[in-house]
């Protein structure tokens, strides 16, 4: 506004009285705004957004000394709650009477008089004064249990090989035993409020709405009296009776009770298995691999009995069925397996025999084991999956490429000379398996011939 306005119309002042207040108000204005940058400065930039970091730890390598040195901070670390974890478990089973007396009576006094929160908060104010005695350099040292000191071993500058792993392997017990513990209490906790025991989860369900009725109509003096009370008559009392008569314990202490009796997932998995296997009612129980054996054995004995092949169309007679085509249980043979039309199943095996490929190549369940049918051509050893999909889960072996035929038995455990053949082909590893075949004598005869003849065949030609 002042440069506004003209200079004829602005007063005349003198040269050095204008100089003066210039500097004045241009002294005035940065010590202001010094002033305000030192001040909030700091606080503006705090809120200047900047694009966030993503840092990477980086790993140490595996150290025996680092292991040892970090195994002893963990025990020491978790020193004062182990302590302290003992000395409520020392009062609750009454190892000093007196010690347990004064402090029953204490407790019942402030819950009944309403000084329970500031009883414990003067008891953590407490146990920080001595903390900073013990630090300043007092010895104070109280405690219900007697502490016992551990020698401590100095650690090893070179360790052996042996005595590396040896460390590894205390480490690796350790923490898959204290994992366990914690993944255990997860898992009961997941389970209790997840109804996977109804029974149970029902108890907690009640519990919960008594709760919560009760906070509606009382007032929050008389539930925090209740609560209060019970607490310390059962950490006093009851919990000490229990302990010294498990027959009582185990049939009237509720919370006991329900945390024993939630299940973890491995016995869920297991409760599951056992139920499976009941239902089976498996004979035999050498081996779950034997009695699944021993099952399919029964199913396909079953159904090769009722096992009727599919026939040619109605109107076509059996010389004429041979001559064209023959048709499976999903379609026409060659286009089941993707040959010629000039490749049928033999008339021994015309409608095929029942069996289970076991392909020990595969470590899949679902591949390891197929259930299906199994024909010979004149070429061909061509095996149908029963299961529904893909024709991928046939299998076509040109009896030309097979290197080696004999007679199998699965399982030694079972009598007789066996019910399977093994095939060998130079695209497997391990011999495939024709297992669980009732007529396995008359296949295995049929397969031989068939696989000599062509043999003999390939053999003369190359002659």
């Amino acid at each position: 506004r002042a440069e506004e306005v003209p200079a004829a119309q602005q007063p005349a002042k003198p040269q050095g009285q204008a100089n003066g207040t210039d500097k004045r108000s241009h002294t005035v204005c940065s010590r202001l705004q010094k002033w305000f940058c030192d001040k909030f400065g700091e606080y503006v930039e705090d809120f200047r957004f900047q694009p966030e970091e993503n840092t990477v730890e980086t790993e140490e390598p595996l150290s025996a000394r680092r292991l040892t040195e970090n195994m002893r901070r963990l025990k020491r670390g978790a020193k004062p709650v182990t302590n302290f974890v003992k000395n409520l478990s020392a009062l609750s089973d009454w190892y000093s009477i007196y010690t347990s007396a004064i402090a029953f009576i204490i407790y019942m006094n402030a819950v009944w008089h309403g000084w329970a929160i500031p009883m414990f908060l003067f008891l953590a104010i407490l146990r920080l004064s001595l903390n900073y005695l013990i630090a300043r350099g007092w010895r104070i040292q109280w405690s219900i249990v007697p502490e016992v000191s551990e020698h401590m071993e100095p650690p090893k500058e070179d360790l052996t090989v042996s005595e590396k792993f040896q460390l590894v392997l205390d480490v690796a017990q350790k923490a898959q035993n204290l994992f366990g513990k914690m993944a255990d209490i997860l898992e009961k906790i997941k389970n209790l409020f997840m109804w996977v025991q109804p029974e149970i989860t029902q108890k907690l369900y009640i519990a919960l709405w008594a709760a919560f009725i009760a906070s509606c109509f009382l007032p929050y003096r008389i539930i925090g009296l209740a609560l209060g009370l019970y607490a310390g008559i059962k950490f006093f009392l009851i919990d000490f009776i229990f302990k010294r008569c498990p027959r009582l314990r185990a049939k009237y202490d509720t919370p006991y009770i329900i945390w024993i009796s939630l299940p973890t997932d491995p016995q869920l998995k297991e409760r599951s298995n056992a139920t499976v296997s009941r239902r089976v009612r498996v004979i035999n129980p050498f081996s779950l691999y034997f009695g699944i054996v021993f099952l399919f054995l029964q199913l396909q004995t079953a159904a090769s009995r009722s096992y009727v092949g599919s026939s040619a169309p109605a109107g076509i007679s059996k010389d004429e069925d041979t001559s064209r085509f023959h048709t499976t249980k999903r379609g026409n043979f060659h286009e089941v397996f993707n040959l010629s039309e000039n490749e049928r199943p033999l008339a021994v095996c015309e409608n095929g025999w029942r069996c289970c490929l076991i392909n020990r190549d595969r470590k899949m369940p679902t591949d390891y084991i197929r259930n299906g049918v199994l024909y010979v051509t004149e070429n061909y050893l061509c095996f149908e999956s029963s299961k529904s999909g893909s024709s991928k889960r046939n299998k076509v072996i040109k009896l030309s490429d097979i290197t080696d035929i004999q007679k199998y038995k699965v399982l030694s455990v079972l009598p007789g000379s066996g019910m399977g053949i093994a095939v060998s082909t130079p695209s497997t590893q391990k011999p495939l398996v024709f297992g669980a075949m009732v007529h396995r004598d008359e296949a295995f005869e049929t397969i031989f011939s068939q696989y000599v003849k062509i043999t003999s065949a390939s053999s003369s030609s190359e002659s």
